[in-house]
């Protein structure tokens, strides 16, 4: 019984493995002493029913948006691995979210999500 609950784990275990996506081509890459390690800086900008905005639940300006985005960054990371996730109120007026990103990527940011709330059922 116990070889056959041991067989069932290590099957479910290497078809989970089977079943993990990979985006591009299996490869062996080389290794680099020198290599710089790319650690992903996630932002969240959110915007309250108040228009008030805030950077990672600091109270902001529009003004402030870019420069606290780069001081968040930090000037000698890789604005490759940075993201920022926006959190607007429903109620917010497009332009201010568009002001916002604007000004992202006035700081070199280009990744951008959006958050929202799942629609809730008609029934």
């Amino acid at each position: 019984m116990i070889d056959t609950m041991f067989f069932l784990l290590v099957f479910f275990m290497l078809s989970s493995l089977a079943l993990t996506r990979l985006n591009g081509l299996p490869v062996n890459l080389p290794p680099a002493s020198t290599a710089p390690r790319q650690v992903a800086v996630d932002l969240t900008l959110t915007i309250d029913a108040r228009q008030k905005i805030y950077l990672n639940r600091e109270s902001i300006t529009l003004l402030q948006v870019e420069e606290k985005l780069r001081k968040a960054v930090g000037a000698n990371s890789d604005l490759i691995t940075a993201s920022v996730v926006i959190n607007a109120d429903e109620t917010v007026p497009y332009g201010l979210v568009v002001q916002c990103i604007d000004k992202a990527r006035g700081a070199g940011i280009t990744k951008f999500s959006i958050s929202t709330s799942p629609q809730k059922s008609k029934q």
